[in-house]
């Protein structure tokens, strides 16, 4: 099975970042920014969420608000404060922001078909 990545940049209102290579997630619900990323833009925590591990255990960790943005566009998404070393993740309810989605068997990312009822 491959892995799939996406690029973007991760940032605050008025401020640019280098590119963020995201490890997409499809099973993951939070997307999750490395120390060195949240850092450089000064993100601010709004919350605190805890998250269980697979050991069993849960781990609290904080929560922000960051730009991503993309060719496609710019959109606005939660992110986890991830700690130090962390793969950055973008995970399913981002994708649906940014209005992807994503094959699990080709392990790629198309545009998201828009339907009015």
């Amino acid at each position: 099975m491959s892995i799939t990545y996406i690029d973007g940049i991760v940032r605050r209102p008025g401020e640019e970042k280098p590119s963020v290579r995201f490890l997409v997630d499809s099973g993951a619900t939070s997307s999750l920014v490395a120390k060195a990323i949240w850092k450089a833009i000064d993100l601010v925590h709004k919350s605190e969420m805890t998250f269980p591990l697979e050991d069993g255990t849960s781990t609290e960790r904080r929560v922000s608000e960051c730009y991503l943005t993309r060719p496609q566009g710019d959109e606005h998404t939660p992110v986890i404060m991830g700690e130090t070393g962390a793969e950055a993740l973008l995970v399913v309810v981002t994708l649906e922001i940014l209005n992807l989605v994503f094959n699990p068997f080709s392990r790629t990312l198309h545009p998201m078909r828009m339907v009015l009822s």
